[in-house]
């Protein structure tokens, strides 16, 4: 699916911002029960999501109730503290509407690097999609000392739920409990834990902060936050949103003048993905000296043979050309998937269409690439790809 620092976001949680932990690594563990076991599915079927708290010290009043909802549409990140005089004139923006300090580093996950976010559960929650935020369940056991996972690293990187795993550091790490899947709707973090537990594993202090501004101004108020900011602070604005070309009628798409792909291009896509077949599926995989691939690091391998850029992740991928219906699917467009049921709609998966519906594909940890039947499901459509905006696409 991902690799982490190759995403909107490589200054912020890849570049300027620490990756090693301090050697401090005892982490505080509220809870009572590692039993891995999901609440009544019956009362609340979002409750597979998140495992058991079991017995707990912490107050019923421990995490807040969920407030006003915030999208976040800034993000700021520092390789230390952000100044308190920095953050005050942020906050006292005219029509900033929220600010939200946490901590942020690109850390170690079961072993997989991830961007990963210490924050306050109470007040964080409200800048979360609606059905992570809605889950008190997820905030007590965040609170609790638990660490909260994106669905696709649970689902593809092969996390399990309820289980003990790594966290912290390349060098040092400490136990961690899986205590939620669920998506935070921020590009490049897959991992969200307490302040408390991020201070126990020596994360920054502070280092970054969430900002909701009003909608449509994001890249005014961008533009002043960054004047605000000390030399070494970056701001990059919450996955940017991208129009996706339209097709014509019927699902049609421009066929001349370079905006799509010429068959000698289309063969060497799928010559080149045929090449990889057998290789493991691996977790921000991208090439042989990782070992494998995982889904998007395939199709920029397979694409880049044939002198196309393609970004890192599905979910931009999926913009780097028409999408069509599935009916209208020719061989060397992608299909996408959005499998992550924590956050409907999101491009969480990512193939390559080879005709008579089949699909070259790298699906999850465990798997290898391989050719599969295409299932529509949770298909959302076929992307035409422009090598032009594939290359203009960020990501």
């Amino acid at each position: 699916m991902r690799k982490p620092n190759r995403r909107v976001l490589p200054t912020i949680i890849g570049v300027s911002v620490v990756t090693t932990l301090a050697a401090n690594v005892a982490v505080l563990v509220a809870h009572g029960s590692n039993d891995p076991a999901p609440r009544d599915q019956a009362a609340d079927k979002k409750a597979r999501f998140v495992a058991a708290s079991g017995a707990s010290n912490l107050s019923p009043t421990a995490v807040a109730p969920l407030g006003k909802r915030l999208t976040p549409h800034i993000l700021v990140a520092a390789p230390a503290t952000l100044p308190p005089d920095s953050v005050a004139k942020i906050r006292g923006m005219r029509g900033v509407k929220g600010a939200e300090l946490v901590d942020a580093v690109q850390g170690m996950v079961a072993g997989k690097r991830v961007g990963l976010l210490g924050v306050e559960p109470s007040t964080f929650r409200n800048y979360t999609p609606k059905p992570t935020a809605q889950s008190d369940a997820l905030w007590r056991n965040v609170a609790a000392g638990d660490a909260a996972i994106s669905f696709t690293l649970g689902s593809d990187g092969g996390v399990q739920l309820g289980s003990q795993v790594p966290v912290g550091g390349k060098d040092r790490q400490a136990p961690l409990r899986v205590g939620a899947y669920a998506t935070m709707g921020i590009s490049d973090v897959d991992a969200v834990i307490s302040h408390t537990a991020a201070q126990s594993l020596g994360m920054p202090t502070s280092n970054a902060m969430l900002i909701s501004v009003p909608k449509g101004r994001t890249k005014a108020y961008l533009k002043a936050v960054r004047k605000a900011l000390p030399k070494r602070a970056k701001a990059v604005e919450v996955n940017p949103e991208i129009d996706y070309p339209k097709a014509g009628a019927g699902g049609k798409v421009p066929t001349s003048r370079g905006q799509v792909m010429t068959a000698q291009q289309v063969d060497t896509v799928i010559r080149a993905a045929y090449s990889r077949i057998g290789w493991p599926y691996v977790w921000g995989g991208e090439s042989e000296s990782e070992g494998g691939y995982d889904c998007s690091g395939l199709m920029q391998y397979a694409f880049a043979r044939a002198g196309i850029r393609l970004p890192r992740v599905a979910a931009d991928q999926a913009r780097t050309g028409w999408v069509v219906p599935y009916s209208k699917a020719q061989p060397g467009d992608m299909l996408i998937f959005a499998n992550d049921p924590t956050a409907p709609g999101y491009i969480s998966h990512i193939t390559l269409y080879i005709g008579k519906g089949k699909m070259i594909a790298a699906p999850r940890t465990g798997t290898r690439v391989q050719v599969q039947n295409v299932y529509t499901g949770t298909l959302k459509g076929a992307v035409r790809v422009s090598p032009g905006r594939a290359a203009r696409t960020p990501g």
